[in-house]
């Protein structure tokens, strides 16, 4: 090799390694660059799981790519007015952002444009801090059963209560079997005592008149009173289940999953039922909100095309006609109407999670009224809830009426009849 060709190449690997430290938007550079605080990841984790996880998880593939290390594939400008409006830059020409919007059956990331750049840098020092702090997936331990990073193991197995109430029956029926044997025992040494008076014998060895004891008015009373009992509780049992659908389960004109969407998808409530925060009531989605991720995922399902069919959507056109029909959902939860409920109020003011009144729905296939709904249900609630009065001056008198005491919803009219009632 001669020394000018041997010159030319040291050059050029200096000018690459030059430029690569140099650079102020190179991966490294710009990883640096994203907020690494607690409070900045939290804030991130939460506008994520509001606007982002409907279409996007860190680590696997949804409606749209997984996002894991996304911050070292492009840089951070771009980045950044890609997630404020992603169409403006596919419509500007950029190969890499129209060859993801192609790739990805061309569905439309809403623009976020409403977000500052501190906002957008959290979200994505929340998927940095995901992508290098990735969920532990459950593990086998040597016994064979799967477990995950800080599950608890308490309770008694069901096995163990099985085998309690067995021995609970064996030693009754010991116990039982050795009475039986004191008895015998004793009516044996009573008849062969010359010294016991004749009365006392003939009581010792009398025999059982199941005949006169059924008709004895002792026994009837007693099989009357317990009748009696019995009638008045079912009686009193049903008169409280009336109105009360606890379990209710109906079967959906389209089978949709909490469990999948919910739970495994993480998506938060908001994002369907979107008057929960802002109304009365909570709304059932509008197709359209399924449209947003069906256009692209799923579209052989059986239950998509009933969606389809329901708005008139050709999924191969991608085209909308006219013949639109209303999908026919079954209600739930129904509250009587002399019953007033604010979701609202509840969930944005309250801040009480979705959890609280409908039970674990991210792990129902099937929609199920959850809790009782009643009265005195809404009651107890009202007297054990504690009101979030930290950093609110509305509730400062009443916490110094209190003694700076806990606040709780009945200490601020919360079983007033007028709050619930018209």
């Amino acid at each position: 090799m001669s020394l000018k060709t041997y010159i030319t190449r040291l050059s050029f690997i200096a000018f690459l390694l030059v430029s690569f430290l140099s650079l102020p938007n190179n991966a490294f550079a710009q990883a640096d660059e994203l907020p690494t605080s607690d409070e900045a990841i939290a804030n991130g984790e939460k506008l994520f799981k509001n606007n982002c996880a409907v279409c996007h998880q860190v680590q696997q593939k949804m409606v749209g790519p997984a996002l894991k290390n996304v911050y070292e594939r492009r840089e951070l400008p771009w980045l950044l007015n890609f997630i404020s409006n992603s169409q403006k830059v596919i419509q500007s020409g950029d190969e890499y952002a129209v060859n993801l919007y192609n790739e990805y059956g061309k569905a439309v990331m809403p623009s976020f444009d409403y977000f500052a750049d501190e906002e957008i840098k959290n979200i994505l020092g929340y998927i940095k801090y995901q992508t290098d702090n990735p969920p532990q997936e459950a593990t086998a331990d040597a016994g064979g059963e799967a477990t995950t990073a800080g599950a608890g193991g308490s309770g008694i197995p069901s096995e163990y209560l099985t085998l309690i109430i067995i021995g609970f029956v064996v030693v009754l029926i010991l116990i039982l079997i050795v009475l039986v044997l004191i008895v015998t025992v004793l009516t044996k040494f009573i008849n062969q005592k010359a010294d016991v008076d004749q009365r006392d014998k003939e009581f010792v060895n009398q025999s059982l008149n199941l005949n006169k004891l059924v008709r004895s008015n002792g026994f009837l009373f007693f099989v009357i009173l317990i009748f009696t009992a019995v009638v008045a509780k079912t009686v009193i049992d049903g008169l409280y289940t009336v109105g009360v659908q606890q379990g209710y389960q109906p079967t959906q004109p389209i089978a949709f999953s909490h469990e999948i969407h919910a739970g495994q998808y993480e998506i938060e409530c908001q994002y369907c039922h979107t008057g929960v925060m802002i109304s009365k009531s909570a709304n059932i989605p509008s197709a359209n909100i399924c449209m947003n991720c069906h256009t692209a995922i799923k579209t052989e399902s059986k239950e998509i095309a009933k969606i389809y069919k329901a708005i008139d959507y050709d999924s191969e056109t991608g085209e909308y006609g006219d013949n639109v029909k209303p999908i026919e959902w079954v209600r739930v939860h129904n509250l009587p109407d002399l019953a007033y409920f604010n979701h609202s109020q509840h969930v944005n003011v309250g801040e009480i999670e979705c959890q609280t009144c409908h039970g674990p729905i991210e792990e129902m296939a099937v929609v199920k009224q959850w809790s009782t709904l009643t009265m005195g249900w809404c009651i107890n609630c009202h007297r054990e809830t504690k009101v979030n009065a930290k950093g609110n001056a509305y509730y400062d008198q009443l916490v110094q009426a209190h003694d700076g005491g806990d606040l709780k919803v009945v200490d601020i009219g919360g079983l007033e009849c007028a709050k619930c009632h018209y």
